[in-house]
């Protein structure tokens, strides 16, 4: 069952296609195909197709719902949706306009990727720099025309490519996110043992990677060393504890992870250009206090 609501200006293009038995055994081949400039009350329902259905988003936004999953589809996302499960799409609310690429595609090779593309078998937008999907699009219209042995093996390829490079762009963010938590635990590996000696060798055997990327993705993530990160840390701890106690600078170099006294000082001066006990006068200077309202307010 299909409803639809076809708000699109005359410039857009819907293009359609009987595909061959030699169409039909290939790993990827398309039947339908086009470029809608949809306008604020477009919109789609639909309960089964057997198909997939690959969006991209030229300007504005589309809403795509389908079962728990509902996501917007911005400019410069792409998203591949099983059609054979009940969806709707639109115009997303509040936008005037979704100006989108769309193809309806099959086959066996689109069936294997689905698993990329569709994590948890949940809608998953795909964001896309530069102007190749478009280009793809553009070409896939124009092999739709001719109709040829030649056209349908480059139309094929074309779909593989559109798809390999929603694939790689959703392989590479969920890399990133991985690499980021791995850098996030170490700094917290960090915090809590800032207290021990610690060494390079302890954060790389958790982080399970090559010491030289481990270090780029650290200063990018965190902005500085794991050392620097480390001394830094240990330097904010000592600050509390030369203002909210009165041990000695021998004692708390000991209880932050410096251990040497001289050492300790040296670091903390030039983190913060005074020496420890210089820090302790400066942040222990009397202040007089009137109660007023309820509050206090320094003189």
């Amino acid at each position: 069952m299909l409803t639809y609501n076809m708000d699109v200006t005359p410039e857009s293009i819907w293009k359609r296609t009987t595909p061959s038995e030699a169409e039909l055994a290939q790993p990827y081949y398309c039947t339908e195909a086009g470029v809608f400039y949809a306008q604020q009350h477009f919109s789609t329902a639909r309960t089964d197709k057997e198909s997939y259905l690959l969006f991209y988003t030229l300007r504005g936004a589309g809403l795509i719902e389908q079962g728990e999953s509902h996501v917007e589809l911005r400019t410069g996302q792409a998203l591949l949706l099983n059609c054979r499960i009940p969806q709707s799409y639109c115009t997303a609310p509040g936008q005037s306009c979704w100006h989108h690429y769309w193809v309806h595609l099959d086959g066996a090779g689109v069936a294997a990727m689905e698993p990329l593309l569709l994590p948890g078998k949940k809608l998953t937008p795909v964001q896309l720099t530069g102007v190749k999907i478009q280009e793809y699009f553009e070409m896939l219209l124009g092999q739709m025309e001719r109709s040829t042995v030649d056209s349908m093996v480059t139309a094929g390829l074309v779909l593989h490519e559109m798809l390999a490079l929603c694939a790689r762009s959703i392989l590479s963010q969920a890399e990133a996110t991985s690499a980021r938590q791995v850098i996030l635990q170490a700094a917290e590996t960090l915090r809590k043992n800032y207290q021990k000696e610690l060494c390079l060798a302890d954060l790389l055997a958790d982080a399970h990677m090559s010491k030289s990327y481990f270090l780029r993705l650290f200063r990018r993530y965190m902005g500085t060393t794991p050392y620097n990160y480390l001394v830094n840390f240990r330097i904010t701890q000592a600050k509390e504890l030369l203002v909210l106690t009165d041990h000695s600078v021998t004692e708390i170099a000991q209880q932050v992870g410096f251990g040497d006294a001289s050492n300790f000082s040296t670091r903390f001066a030039k983190a913060t250009g005074q020496s420890p006990l210089q820090y302790r006068k400066s942040a222990l200077k009397p202040l007089d206090f009137t109660r007023e309202a309820g509050g206090f307010m320094s003189k």
